[in-house]
């Protein structure tokens, strides 16, 4: 199975990945995917994806996305007909490298701009399939984790979904174990201090990478290269031929 790669900032999550197809590669002798390029919409010292496509001997292909819409004096977003149209503008080119390279899949690991292109894989962190009462899921969006601790959860989790047109709401394919939260202070009184609030969510937020994301986005790759995973015409995620409900959940303790 051919992947492209997709990464903004520090590619901690596509590096796992690459580690994990060299990992298969040299206990079973093959891996049944390979990461086949990298593309990030940054072009600036913040994204390291040329760092880890030299490494790994990957092509590298960066597209500044605040370029992009800076040129055409536009806001960064979609939620305007002329923020969409840009982005779908945006997204031909590496619509293009996909057809070039012939990919399967397409992950997004860190990748923090909204995408019209199909067939991808992402990580989010948090448990997505705990809802509102009205049916929604909960911990959507860029601010998650600091939703889930300031809403008193004991517990975080990363998930991977396989994505549609809306923001984290599609297919749950698989969730992470649980990270306890552990705070420093009352929560009640860790809100009334912004900043320290703010380092609490970064610190929960950078552990759970190591204990969610680095985990169960290189085991879902894998997974779908097996053939393991399925979707019906409904969006129901199947895990060998089995419906699963609220994610695979693969036998993981609390930490």
């Amino acid at each position: 199975m051919r992947v492209a790669a997709f990464m903004s900032g520090s590619g901690t999550n596509i590096r796992k990945l690459i580690e994990h197809e060299k990992n298969l590669q040299k206990t079973e002798g093959r891996s049944p995917f390979e990461v086949v390029f990298i593309f990030s919409d940054r072009a600036d010292g913040r994204c390291q994806g040329e760092t880890i496509a030299r490494e790994y001997c990957l092509p590298y292909f960066s597209y500044d996305i605040r370029s992009f819409y800076k040129k055409r004096s536009l806001t960064l977003t979609v939620k305007t007909k002329e923020g969409m149209e840009a982005r779908k503008e945006f997204d031909q080119i590496p619509k293009k490298l996909i057809a070039a390279f012939g990919t399967d899949i397409n992950v997004l690991g860190g990748y923090m701009s909204y995408t019209t292109i199909k067939r991808c894989v992402n990580v989010h962190p948090a448990d997505l399939s705990i809802l509102t009462p009205d049916g929604r899921r909960k911990y959507i969006g860029d601010n998650a984790v600091l939703d889930a601790i300031a809403a008193g959860e004991q517990y975080l989790f990363a998930s991977t979904i396989w994505t549609d047109e809306g923001i984290d709401t599609g297919p749950l394919l698989m969730v992470s174990q649980a990270m306890k939260v552990v705070l420093p202070e009352d929560l009640n009184i860790l809100l009334d201090n912004r900043e320290k609030f703010l380092e609490v969510v970064k610190m929960h937020q950078e552990r759970l990478k190591e204990i969610g994301d680095w985990k169960i986005l290189p085991l879902t790759v894998e997974m779908i290269a097996r053939g393991r995973f399925a979707l019906d015409n409904k969006g129901q995620v199947y895990v060998d031929g089995k419906p699963v409900l609220r994610g695979y959940r693969p036998d993981f303790s609390p930490s």
